[in-house]
């Protein structure tokens, strides 16, 4: 009888425990709606999606030898993007395309910015920070 009250009581303890997650986690998500984004994440974003767009997702020849590892929900607080040799995904960054805190300001740095690509990254950013998603002239 013990055991069977210890079970139930544990069960018990159990779904208001996850009733009560449910309930912290509703919260949040209805609490931070698109517009409670910092504006780093935004310009990020917008960043983001264009760079994936223009530069991954068309095939590029000037970008075919790298990934995209987008970071943007990292928990530093600085949403960025990056690109990696397309063979070693787990190797080190060419490109740190990033914003930090409540700034909308895109800071692009690397090895690539000192290649010949580097000036068409610099204005793709550059662009793409000022609203358009264009893709612009290819290298």
């Amino acid at each position: 009888m013990t055991k069977v009250s210890f079970i139930t009581r544990s069960a018990v303890l159990a779904v208001a425990a996850l009733a009560l997650a449910s309930c912290q986690s509703g919260s949040k998500s209805s609490s931070a709606p698109s517009s409670g984004k910092s504006a780093s994440l935004r310009a990020m974003e917008q960043v983001a999606i264009a760079a994936h767009k223009c530069w991954i997702a068309s095939k590029d020849p000037a970008f075919k030898s790298y990934q995209m590892a987008n970071e943007l929900n990292n928990f530093g607080g600085t949403p960025r993007f990056l690109l990696v040799p397309a063979k070693h995904y787990g190797g080190k960054p060419l490109l740190v395309v990033q914003a930090t805190g409540n700034s909308s300001r895109v800071d692009v740095f690397g090895p690539l910015m000192s290649e010949p690509l580097g000036a068409r990254i610099g204005s793709d950013i550059a662009r793409w920070q000022g609203g358009s998603s264009d893709c612009g002239a290819s290298a």
